[in-house]
């Protein structure tokens, strides 16, 4: 790892080691997998919803640093969101990784737009989580709705 190396920043490396929401909720609403068979990297997640919006977030994440670091800030801010919000952030992050303007808290990634075989690491968390809010959509709160790859 170098502070040059523009995949492997010291600052992503920081966020896929912090985990945040790695692991499983007991009970989720809604539950999605998404997989990128060029490299293998699944992303799984589980939400619990309360009115429509995000009240816990959890993620199992066998990928690549930038799918894991992509997660832990996911999971950090999915918190309150509904899909509507989750959709934007997305698209955000697409627009970012295209050469536009980062969303707060994906600065870490700027290195990543060079790369577009890589963007999909980025934006597999998101995959997984509107699969996830799509399948509970609308107010599935509670009906455990799955879905998967």
């Amino acid at each position: 790892m170098s502070e040059n190396d523009p995949l492997y920043r010291r600052e992503l490396l920081r966020l896929a080691a912090d985990a945040v929401g790695a692991g499983s909720l007991s009970a989720p609403d809604t539950t999605a997998t998404a997989h990128n068979p060029a490299c293998g990297d699944r992303v799984t997640v589980e939400i619990k919803l309360a009115q429509g919006r995000v009240s816990a977030f959890a993620h199992a994440t066998q990928a690549c640093i930038l799918a894991q670091a992509s997660a832990s800030l996911l999971a950090d801010m999915a918190l309150g969101s509904d899909l509507v919000a989750l959709t934007t952030l997305a698209e955000e992050v697409r627009t970012f990784l295209q050469g536009g303007s980062a969303p707060a808290g994906f600065e870490p990634f700027s290195g990543v737009a060079s790369h577009s075989g890589r963007h999909v690491c980025v934006l597999l968390p998101f995959e997984a989580a509107l699969k996830a809010l799509e399948s509970a959509e609308p107010g599935a709160v509670g009906s455990k709705a799955q879905a998967g790859t």
